[in-house]
């Protein structure tokens, strides 16, 4: 079975507009998706990215602009500017303990992607604070996970040595944004590039039938 590695936050709203899309993807591909959140903010600066809250007030504007455009393209509904978003001097690790979430329940050995897309849609379509343990707890039950028992696993030394891995890995493929698939070591950045990573998967397919 292919595997695809997606690399993102559990704060990026591309995730969270492209998470539909992929998962069609994969379904279709029978594909392996791996979920790979990792510290976006640690490893971004290092490999060329460039965070929201540190650009130029004309780019985080267009880039309202891009999210409203696509938000009504992809028919998914998406806040702007959510409320548990925080635009300047955001809570050290408000973000993180989402993606800690995701991958507890990737660690027991559950399909964490429909608990992934609906943090995502918590944070930017719901207005609802995923860096609150309850929020994340409820969001897990809510779609049929043991969210007392995925919270409780955060702080685990597996989960957090994992999150650790992410990040190296996302910084050794020069990984720069959010989301990023990698398949075979080729990276596709953005949900707008998905066409992409459905092109890739099917040409593969098709050379292995040859």
């Amino acid at each position: 079975m292919v595997e695809l590695s997606c690399f993102y936050s559990l704060s990026s709203p591309w995730s969270y507009l492209g998470g539909p899309k992929l998962q069609d993807i994969v379904r279709r591909h029978r594909a392996r998706l791996v979920l790979k959140p990792f510290d976006f903010q640690e490893v971004v600066p290092k490999t060329g990215g460039v965070p929201i809250r540190t650009r130029p007030q004309p780019r985080r504007d267009y880039h309202a602009v891009e999210l409203a455009r696509w938000s009504d393209y992809l028919g998914l509904p998406l806040t702007v500017t959510p409320r548990y978003y925080p635009m300047q001097n955001p809570a050290p690790n408000w973000n993180k303990h989402a993606g800690w979430t995701v991958i507890a329940a990737q660690q027991a050995g559950l399909d964490a992607f429909p608990l992934s897309h609906a943090i995502l849609r918590a944070l930017w379509a719901e207005e609802r604070d995923i860096s609150d343990a309850g929020v994340r707890r409820a969001i897990a039950d809510e779609n049929g996970y043991d969210g007392a028992a995925l919270v409780a696993a955060e702080q685990s030394e597996p989960v957090q040595a994992e999150y650790r891995r992410y990040g190296e890995e996302a910084e050794r493929l020069g990984v720069f944004g959010s989301p990023t698939i990698v398949l075979d070591r080729e990276l596709f950045w953005g949900q707008d590039r998905l066409d992409f990573v459905d092109r890739a998967l099917a040409k593969r397919q098709a050379s292995a039938k040859r």
